[in-house]
C-alpha cells in the first residue's frame, strides 16, 4: 500500500503532503509518538489543500473533523449526499477513522506533554496509524483527481 500513496501523493505534487508521508513512513517503526502525530499532520494537509484546490474557504485553526466535513462535502462523499447504505456504511466509517487518528494523536502522539507512566504506543499502533491515514489520504487524492483533473 505504501507505494499506491506515495505514487498518488507525488502526482498530487503538492510538497507539504509528501513531506508528512515520507516522515510517517520514516518514523513507523522507530518513532511511533511522532508516526501518529504525522499520520494526522497529513490527513490535515490533505484536506487543507483539497480545499483550497477545490476553493472552499476554510479556518486555518478548524479541528480535523470540521475539516474534513467540508472536504467530505466538497468531493461529494459525505453520507448524507448518497442514498446507497453500503456507502453511507463506509464514509460514516471514514469519519469514524478521521476522528479516532485525532483523538489518538491527541493523547498518545508526540504534540503533548505526557504525564509519567502513561501508555507508550507500539510500532503496530503507528503502523495501523499511518496505514489508516494513508488509505485516507489516496482515496480523497484520487477522488479530487478523477473528478476534477480530468481534461
Amino acid at each position: 500500500m505504501d507505494g499506491l500513496v506515495t505514487e498518488e501523493i507525488e502526482n498530487f505534487n503538492e510538497s507539504y503532503v509528501t513531506e508528512a508521508w515520507n516522515k510517517a513512513l520514516e518514523r513507523r517503526d522507530s518513532d511511533p509518538e511522532g508516526a501518529i502525530t504525522i499520520a494526522r499532520t497529513l490527513l490535515e494537509v490533505v484536506f487543507k489543500h483539497i480545499l483550497g484546490k477545490l476553493q472552499i474557504e476554510f479556518d486555518d485553526s478548524e479541528d480535523l473533523p470540521k475539516l474534513y466535513k467540508q472536504v467530505a462535502t466538497g468531493l461529494n462523499l459525505s453520507p448524507d449526499q448518497h442514498t446507497e447504505q453500503i456507502f453511507k456504511q463506509i464514509l460514516t466509517g471514514a469519519r469514524s477513522t478521521i476522528e479516532g487518528i485525532g483523538a489518538l494523536r491527541n493523547k498518545h502522539g508526540d504534540a503533548h506533554g505526557k504525564a509519567m507512566g502513561k501508555f507508550k504506543p507500539a510500532a503496530r499502533h503507528a503502523e495501523l496509524a499511518v496505514n489508516m491515514s494513508g488509505a485516507v489520504a489516496l482515496f480523497l487524492l484520487k477522488t479530487y483527481t478523477e473528478n476534477y483533473q480530468q481534461g
